[in-house]
């Protein structure tokens, strides 16, 4: 199994304050981490963080969009996902509308939380959503045997 772990980091920081009454410097804080890997022939984006409005939700379309336009098989994985707003549900419909275009099968790993979450706001409907990585990954499987 090839397994190249590729590693983009998002660090938001707080600036020092300039005027009297402002916050001193606050030490850097991850938001969101995500990393590529290669599993079998379809690569695997785990998220950790958050994925909500501005840099975190920027951050993931652009990496989603790196990797589809490598890749024909694509997992996102939300299982480390702690929050996602509009703007992350929003970007995760816009993966799929990509995936459509570039012809991408892109599915998603998710549980608890962030399932409920694509569930209640119907866009299950529209991504494949599975309760975990490998039932994503296995699902790739299922249709290679169906398809030969």
């Amino acid at each position: 199994m090839d397994m190249n772990w590729q590693i983009v980091n998002l660090q938001v920081s707080e600036q020092p304050g300039i005027a009297a009454g402002f916050e001193p410097y606050k030490e850097l804080k991850l938001k969101l981490s995500l990393e590529t890997c290669n599993r079998g022939g379809v690569i695997v984006v785990h998220c950790q963080g958050r994925i909500v409005y501005r840099d975190e939700a920027a951050e993931f379309s652009r990496v989603v969009g790196e990797v589809m336009a490598q890749a024909r098989r694509v997992v996102l994985d939300l299982s480390g996902v702690s929050a996602m707003d509009s703007a992350g549900i929003g970007e995760l419909a816009l993966a799929q509308t990509w995936a459509r275009e570039k012809n991408v099968d892109l599915k998603c790993g998710a549980s608890g939380v962030v399932r409920r979450l694509l569930e209640l706001t119907n866009l299950d409907s529209v991504v494949e959503v599975h309760e975990s990585v490998d039932s994503a990954l296995g699902s790739f499987r299922e249709e290679q045997v169906c398809a030969d």
